[in-house]
């Protein structure tokens, strides 16, 4: 695989700085059971990185000390750490909303038993990966098979309620460009997703994300093969809007990987652009305590722009229309605007 983190350096990209904490992203292993053509962590069937269960207690114990409101779980698959279970059900314990970032067809997995029963249990909203609504697309992305155990996964969710708005189950899509584009308008092609998923299969779903690819590891290598690096990072340093920088992801939240050492975002953190506290090399969950990141400088490179450009992208999605929400960010989060 062909490295791209030295083409992110030097940055031009506007200096930013933290808020008040609110949600931590949990990098709990990159094992997977697919190799996404896409995937910016490079995660797939042979890795063997897992969180083991005293960094688990130890994000626990982060919050329940801290402001932290949201647990966002992420991977390879999340699901696949042995102790993916333990962690939700201490989360919610403690009254935090979960996120499970799930690519649907785990699923399936042999060892995933009740696994959709355990999070609508648990009352965990997942965020599922469905880069598209036609076999094609999704299959050429993330192997042969995999939209139709996508589709058998959302039905399966479904059933038990998510998707429908009185249950309280959220059930959100997450949609990526197939190539080196950015994301169509969010709004207009949620309502593409669900007439077509609606029409096609009766599945039903409360929101979609649009997400911008980022030019690192393994996306970033596949541009470098085919010659656009330059083009694609061209194409988010052209689309950059200045009014999505209030709203970026790593104004309120941190990543953690999956030894428990912190990163501004899930980026950084497949940079190896630790989150840094003085005096030291890089911080562990278990030496950190939230307050002193308030007004803490975040780290920055290129691939930022991959955040602000056009209409904006987070793991919640499109950041346009958000600013009304959010205009108190502005005053503390950039510097020399």
């Amino acid at each position: 695989m062909l490295d791209s983190s030295h083409l992110l350096f030097p940055s031009h990209f506007p200096a930013l700085r933290r808020n008040q904490l609110e949600m931590i992203q949990v990098n709990l292993g990159y094992r997977c059971n697919l190799s996404c053509q896409h995937c910016h962590v490079d995660a797939g069937p042979n890795r063997t990185e897992s969180m083991d269960r005293s960094t688990v207690e130890q994000v626990i114990e982060f919050i329940a000390k801290s402001t932290i409101s949201t647990l966002d779980l992420t991977g390879g698959a999340p699901e696949l750490n042995p102790h993916f279970r333990f962690l939700v059900e201490e989360a919610r314990r403690l009254g935090v909303r979960v996120i499970d970032r799930c690519n649907l067809t785990v699923l399936e997995e042999p060892d995933q038993s009740y696994l959709a029963e355990f999070m609508a249990n648990n009352q965990v909203e997942v965020v599922a990966s469905l880069p598209c609504y036609l076999e094609e697309n999704v299959d050429g992305q993330r192997g042969k098979g995999a939209y139709d155990s996508s589709i058998r996964g959302l039905k399966t969710l479904n059933a038990l309620g998510y998707g429908d708005p009185s249950s309280g189950l959220e059930l959100n899509l997450v949609y990526n460009p197939s190539g080196a584009d950015l994301p169509p308008p969010q709004a207009g092609l949620e309502a593409d997703y669900k007439i077509e998923l609606l029409e096609r299969f009766g599945i039903r779903f409360n929101r979609l994300y649009t997400l911008t690819n980022m030019p690192i590891l393994r996306f970033g290598s596949l541009l470098q093969s085919q010659g656009k690096f330059d083009q694609y990072l061209d194409l988010l340093r052209g689309a950059f809007d200045q009014n999505n920088l209030i709203n970026l992801m790593c104004l309120n939240q941190i990543s953690v990987d999956w030894q428990g050492y912190l990163f501004d975002c899930d980026f950084n953190q497949m940079l190896n652009m630790p989150l840094v506290q003085a005096g030291q090399a890089r911080t562990h969950i278990s030496d950190l305590v939230a307050e002193d990141l308030n007004g803490a400088t975040i780290k920055v490179a290129e691939h930022c722009y991959g955040c602000t450009a056009g209409q904006g992208s987070s793991c919640g999605g499109a950041l346009n229309g958000l600013a009304g929400a959010f205009e108190q960010k502005l005053t503390v989060s950039l510097l020399g605007l």
